[in-house]
């Protein structure tokens, strides 16, 4: 019988080096999970930019190509068109994909290309010293908002599951989180339904994903979670944003 602490397949036999109580090592794993429970290892290509995100090739055991930051969905694009038959995901943060990458991910959701994305929503800037994201909330204390983010002088929170269930190319997009273990049962079914939503070549996916980050937010691991669950979610509310083939999925 499988053990449950059993490494995935789809993960190499390393370490994790993210910072403790850090979000990303959960979502590798459940990513590497559902590739192996779905068989498709061989097929897959993985797309990673700048960030904490870059760091996946040390981690994901089957292909995995470096963009230019805020770039991933245009990589995908040429993949996904080129090799239709290889299953194709990018694994962005909020820094890459709702800031220099902003224009990518709407424009390759009207598209209504057929891959899938992962979104790493922390609330900050996590490589570069914790500065203030598009997805910062507001009141937020960040190293460039330290007495918490005014709207006035910096706008509002950016719910980019919302702006691009707005977009007719848009498929599936669904927000999850990994702050219990409830929430990562969720998650995984969601990520593994964006993976079979581009087998079954129904069109653009993208699971955004909560996830702490207690060296930025500078607290501790369990407190990150608490904080996930009380102050992120309140602004980006966990669930189902929009599927157009609730009906036929």
């Amino acid at each position: 019988m499988k053990k449950v602490f059993d490494r995935p397949v789809s993960l190499k036999p390393n370490a994790f080096r993210y910072c403790p109580g850090c979000g990303h090592s959960l979502v590798h794993r459940l990513i590497a999970e559902c590739i192996d429970t779905l068989g498709i290892q061989e097929q897959v290509i993985g797309i990673a930019p700048v960030g904490c995100a870059v760091f996946a090739y040390d981690y994901f055991d089957f292909d995995i190509l470096e963009a230019a930051h805020g770039r991933p969905p245009a990589v995908a694009t040429a993949l996904k068109r080129v090799m239709p038959e290889k299953i194709i995901f990018s694994y962005q943060g909020d820094g890459d994909l709702a800031a220099i990458g902003t224009s990518e991910i709407i424009h390759a959701a009207n598209r209504g290309e057929n891959f899938s994305v992962f979104f790493i929503n922390n609330a900050t800037y996590g490589m570069t010293g914790g500065q203030m994201a598009p997805t910062t909330i507001t009141g937020q204390r960040t190293t460039t908002t330290p007495r918490g983010r005014d709207v006035q002088t910096t706008g509002y929170p950016l719910k980019v599951a919302e702006l691009l269930s707005a977009i007719e190319g848009a498929a599936y997009i669904e927000r999850v989180s990994v702050d219990s273990y409830k929430n990562l049962i969720t998650a995984k079914k969601a990520i593994e339904k964006a993976f079979r939503y581009q087998i079954e070549g129904k069109g653009f996916s993208l699971i955004e994903i909560l996830s702490p980050c207690p060296t930025d937010w500078g607290i501790s691991p369990s407190a990150a979670a608490d904080w996930v669950r009380t102050a992120l979610s309140q602004t980006y509310p966990l669930g189902l944003v929009k599927d157009k083939h609730a009906g036929t999925g």
